[in-house]
């Protein structure tokens, strides 16, 4: 698993220009009411935390059977994601609202997986977890992310359209997109917060 990473404290980073030190995307984040959520790399204590956000996670909320409801099933997830995935957490205080990882983290093409506490939804968490991943997948020497999103969740595919995913196959319950990590987008999503269109 990643080691903490260095930020600074300022909570609204938009007129910074950013360091060497940095990492490949700002970690911290003001959401859309204007709240500040750290977004950090999992940590060797966050298996726990990440047990409790899924097993407590609401079945409408689902989507193509994850996150597993079944304990063991959930265990045995959360360790496949743990142990091969470049894997973000999303906090708020010390509350965690979100989680987002590419897996596998060798590979030059990954899939992209992305998880919000509902609570939290509509807030742009989502979508800046998924430019935070597009950003450290680009810096990692990535070629192509690649997701799947039920066809019934028109929110993510419209944030996922946005950042210029695009559809290449279609399956009864999901629709699958691709990104190539070269793109002027995840360009932008790397610069730091004041060099940012």
């Amino acid at each position: 698993m990643d080691s903490q990473e260095p930020c600074c404290l300022v909570w609204n980073p938009s007129d910074c220009s950013g360091t060497s030190a940095c990492p490949p995307r700002c970690p911290r984040f003001v959401d859309t009411k204007g709240e500040g959520i750290l977004i950090r790399p999992v940590r060797d204590d966050a298996r726990e935390r990440l047990f409790e956000f899924y097993a407590a996670y609401p079945d409408a909320h689902r989507s193509m059977l994850l996150p597993p409801r079944d304990r063991a099933a959930l265990e045995r997830w959360l360790d496949r994601l743990l142990d091969r995935g470049q894997n973000l957490l999303a906090v708020q205080d010390d509350r965690l609202v979100g989680h987002a990882l590419y897996s596998p983290r060798e590979a030059t093409e990954s899939e992209l997986l992305v998880f919000v506490d509902p609570e939290y939804h509509g807030r742009g968490i989502g979508t800046e977890l998924c430019k935070q991943v597009l950003a450290r997948a680009a810096a990692n020497c990535h070629e192509t992310i690649v997701l799947r999103v039920g066809k019934e969740n028109r929110a993510a595919r419209r944030v996922y359209r946005r950042l210029g995913f695009c559809p290449v196959d279609e399956h009864p319950d999901n629709i699958e997109m691709r990104l190539a990590l070269e793109s002027e987008l995840v360009t932008r999503v790397q610069a730091p917060p004041a060099e940012r269109a």
